[in-house]
């Protein structure tokens, strides 16, 4: 967990991404119904959320064993977003799951707008995660 938000912090996508288990999944905040899975999947839309983030910082963790919650708050252009992140960690300690829970709604719709871009640049990837396992 400690690599994995200093990586986040330092926009560092190889060291968020080596943090993640083979099968990691990330459940999109916007959709609920997409799931972003795998560590070429989910290094490009890392790449995007936490590329357009500034001022990152993890406030608490929460949680032992396989689950944890992290939060904390950054900044998309002018406005604060926050975020408690869930987690659940696979048997190496790996992140096997990601479930943000973002706020306020304006920061989140802007982040939305803004990730979108970079993300439907791999129709592919938003194929793989708008289906079902």
């Amino acid at each position: 967990m400690a690599r994995f938000r200093a990586a986040s912090v330092a926009n560092d996508i190889d060291g968020m991404v080596a943090t993640l288990s083979s099968d990691a999944e990330l459940v999109s905040p916007l959709s609920g119904r997409m799931v972003f899975r795998g560590a070429e999947d989910l290094r490009v839309l890392l790449a995007a959320i936490y590329g357009r983030l500034s001022r990152l910082q993890w406030h608490a963790e929460l949680g032992d064993g396989e689950l944890r919650v992290v939060v904390g708050q950054a900044r998309i252009g002018a406005l604060r977003l926050d975020d408690a992140m869930v987690l659940r960690l696979a048997a190496d300690g790996r992140i096997r799951s990601i479930t943000p829970h973002l706020r306020p709604w304006l920061a989140v719709t802007l982040l939305a707008l803004r990730v979108a871009p970079a993300v439907v640049r791999h129709p592919v990837i938003v194929r793989r995660a708008l289906r079902r396992p």
